[in-house]
């Protein structure tokens, strides 16, 4: 498993050089590495390897065994089914995109690096079963979709599209981590397949965490209100649609939510979520289809449309719906990306993809006409196509009410007749607008497509109808899947022909509704676009984001203002509140705590907190870097009254190293703070109080921390351990900073010098300038030389 997904990664690297010298064969040879997991796969398969849910394939690659943290892979029937749909629709699109794309393009060789990294990305996602790894290969495919959607970036749409798209699925992914981690730690588990044997019982916590997760599905799978940006997204090239948001990233969203479902299906801030607006998707993205007139929009509303099909199916609950879901996601991946590619030819060939300008190509292509035509059928849910046998499953199950909800699942399946209706009328636009002779339209005069184009085509409408016809090949694995529910009464098994039962009818009356929509669709294009702005996702985001953007405006206004006082004040807060309310969330008993040990404490703290407001009160620069020395000594006397001698003279030498180099700074500066800071007297109280809040809130964590502690932490038994053994060091402090964070001091020695560097160049500078005879003549002194004789932009 381990080695699939590096390979695809190690081939990415290699194909801009590859496609560099050998131009479109780099999509080729992404295609051989494609198909030669999906091989692989199948001969696992084949000889059993992955065998029944309860007797799976699990690899454990443990990369910091000290803190638990490891990536878990997990091979069931759900992560085949979605393997080999990645995997065998991957192979096929770059395939094609060899013959699509032109020769000597420069973005060979990035498209095809990026194609193939998704697929590794995509591969990892549908195998791996622990938290952090399964969100990091979800942004992978996110950054992957930006960039293949932006492609070089040089057209607004495409940057435009490229942004929303980005922007609605990684705030998605970012909603969906904060719940997975609230889910893990409820459960006591990182690990995926632990949280859905054994979910934690339904509570608010619990009811959030699963609102979350499902944020993250509904804008990876384009669900209302996140759905705008797949059609958006269909600027980039066909086989990149095709690939990414037909077959395989656009099913990351309902693969999470068939991953989860059986374990919360149950619960109603699970189900009511799912049913609710998947049906309202499924219904809303086909009235938008049977609106366009470009073919690869009216795909893209079709595919939000499928999607919100989908994620009802695997999220309601129940055997023959999970069936019937899984069955139809291999079901979608296979009519969708024939559709996308079949788009391609004719985009390529004809020059144009809208339906208003074609004409005649069904009598010039026939054969291709063919196999668009499969793959509607199957999309339209018409014997004998995979598709008609998914639906049929699909009806059967809320016919049966295997999950008992009162009222809903017959609201549930009115849903899915009227959507199943609307993919029938659109599939018929589909195929009339693309392959039909057009009243008054020319027909075109457009050249045959090759083998290389039609061959990859051709393989995903043929497996439609031959699973069709065999549907038993199909149960292998989705039955694998849906036996993870419950089976009440008589096991549903896929087949094409179940006799004369409900399902056939509904099956039938779906078919011949769809054919009135079809033909009553100007009444559609009429009145359907007539909806409440309220109701209008693109809208709303487009909103949102400019409110993000006055907000930021005036946020950034008000505290990028060029003045470092400001800047520390921000700072201070910030830092402070956050500690103060996670100290407020999670109070428990205070520790018992000693006013003072003796007497020399008291005294020093005193003499701190008097050197700290002298310090503010101050009206000279020397005397305010010497009283707040004097602070410093304070602290290192209390190490010594606690017997931290080392600390202290570590703590001496700081200090006296800090007054030498103030004392060279303020060489220049005036002895006295300037008028600037008598005309900001008013502002001292709230400065006052910016630096009291924040010593305060470091005070109280420090005695909070350090008196809750029962005793050493591990890491410090670590250090004391390890110190004159490993360091040759007695004093377990100097032999931490010296020895075992090396890095981390060599890093903060590296800072304070080149702050040093930088500042003396400066004031160097600035002193050069003051000393040109021109300005000494003139009377002229530039900006740094008034900065410096003034002393007021650096106080201040």
């Amino acid at each position: 498993m381990l080695v699939a997904i590096l390979a695809h990664f190690a081939v990415a690297l290699l194909l801009p050089a590859i496609a560099q010298r050998w131009g479109r064969a780099a999509f080729v040879v992404g295609a051989v590495l494609s198909a030669a997991t999906l091989a692989t796969l199948l001969l696992f398969f084949s000889d059993g390897a992955f065998g029944d849910n309860d007797d799976v394939v699990e690899q454990t690659l443990r990369w910091a065994p000290a803190i638990d943290l490891e990536i878990t892979f997990r091979i069931d029937a759900l992560s085949v089914l979605m393997a080999l749909l990645v995997s065998g629709v991957g192979a096929l699109v770059l395939t094609y995109y060899a013959c699509y794309a032109k020769p000597g393009d420069p973005i060979i060789g990035r498209n095809s690096s990026l194609l193939v990294t998704f697929a590794g990305a995509m591969l990892g996602l549908v195998l791996v079963d622990d938290i952090f790894s399964l969100y990091l290969f979800w942004e992978l495919t996110t950054v992957c979709s930006f960039l293949l959607v932006g492609g070089d970036g040089t057209t607004r749409r495409s940057r435009r599209s490229a942004t929303q798209a980005l922007l609605v699925t990684a705030a998605g992914g970012l909603a969906m981590l904060m719940g997975l981690i609230l889910l893990s730690t409820a459960a006591g588990t990182v690990r995926v397949s632990e949280i859905v044997a054994d979910p934690p019982p339904e509570s608010l916590l619990t009811s959030v965490a699963v609102i979350l997760v499902l944020a993250g599905a509904f804008t990876k799978s384009a669900q209302f209100p996140f759905h705008f940006w797949l059609p958006a997204a269909m600027v980039a090239p066909t086989p990149v649609s095709a690939y990414l948001h037909a077959a395989a990233m656009v099913k990351a969203g309902v693969y999470l939510v068939a991953r989860f479902a059986p374990g919360f299906y149950a619960m109603p801030a699970w189900w009511i979520p799912v049913i609710g607006f998947g049906l309202w998707t499924m219904i809303l993205g086909a009235v938008r289809a049977l609106r366009q007139n470009d073919l690869k929009t009216l795909l893209a509303f079709g595919t939000v449309s499928q999607l919100g099909f989908l994620t009802v199916l695997m999220g309601s609950g129940g055997f023959v719906s999970a069936l019937a879901g899984a069955t139809l996601v291999l079901s979608h991946g296979l009519f969708k990306s024939t559709l996308f590619l079949v788009t391609g030819i004719i985009d390529k060939r004809a020059g144009t993809r809208d339906v208003r300008h074609l004409s005649g190509l069904g009598r010039r292509w026939p054969v291709l006409a063919g196999i668009a035509a499969l793959a509607l059928a199957s999309m339209a849910g018409v014997p004998p196509l995979l598709g008609f046998v998914g639906k049929e499953a699909a009806f059967e199950a809320f016919l049966r009410e295997e999950v008992v909800r009162s009222g809903v699942n017959q609201l549930t399946l009115i849903g899915l007749l009227v959507g199943s209706s609307l993919t029938v009328a659109y599939s018929l636009r589909f195929f009339v607008g693309a392959f039909g002779t057009r009243p008054g339209v020319a027909p075109l005069e457009v050249q045959r497509p090759g083998v290389g184009f039609v061959a990859p085509v051709l393989v995903p409408a043929v497996a439609s109808l031959v699973l069709g016809c065999m549907p038993g090949w199909v149960e292998v694995l989705a039955g694998r899947y849906a036996e993870a529910y419950p089976s009440e009464g008589l096991r549903y098994h896929l087949a094409l022909w179940h006799g004369l039962t409900a399902t056939v009818g509904l099956s039938a009356l779906v078919l011949v509704a769809g054919y009135g929509a079809y033909r009553a669709t100007w009444v559609l294009r009429r009145f359907a676009g007539r909806l409440p702005v309220a109701l209008q996702a693109e809208p709303s985001y487009r909103a949102t984001m400019r409110a993000l953007d006055r907000l930021s405006r005036w946020l950034t206004g008000r505290l990028q203002v060029g003045s470092l006082p400001v800047y520390l004040g921000v700072i201070v807060v910030t830092m402070g509140l956050a500690p103060v309310l996670g100290l407020l969330a999670g109070m428990g008993e205070p520790p018992v705590l000693r006013f003072v040990d003796s007497w020399v404490q008291l005294v020093l703290v005193l003499l701190m907190l008097v050197a700290a407001g002298a310090a503010v009160l101050a009206r000279r620069r020397l005397t305010a870097v010497l009283v707040t020395g004097l602070v410093g000594y304070s602290i290192g006397a209390l190490f010594v009254v606690e017997g931290g001698v080392d600390l202290a003279l570590a703590q001496f030498l700081v200090e006296s190293l800090t007054l030498v180099v103030f004392v060279f700074v303020l060489r220049r500066f005036p002895s006295a703070f300037g008028r600037e800071r008598q005309r900001t007297r008013s502002a001292r109280w709230s400065k006052a109080g910016i630096a009291a809040f924040g010593g305060i809130v470091v005070g109280v964590l420090a005695v909070l921390v350090s008196g809750s502690r029962d005793g050493l932490p591990e890491t410090s038994q670590e250090y004391i351990a390890r110190a004159e053994h490993e360091a040759g060091a007695t004093n377990v402090v100097n032999a931490i900073i010296v020895d075992f964070r090396a890095f981390d001091t060599l890093g903060e020695v590296t800072v304070l010098a080149v702050a040093a560097i930088g500042a003396a160049s400066l004031i160097l500078a600035a002193h050069r300038q003051r000393k040109r005879p021109g300005d000494e003549l003139s009377g002229v002194d530039t900006q740094a030389g008034q900065e410096v004789s003034n002393g007021e932009g650096a106080t201040s």
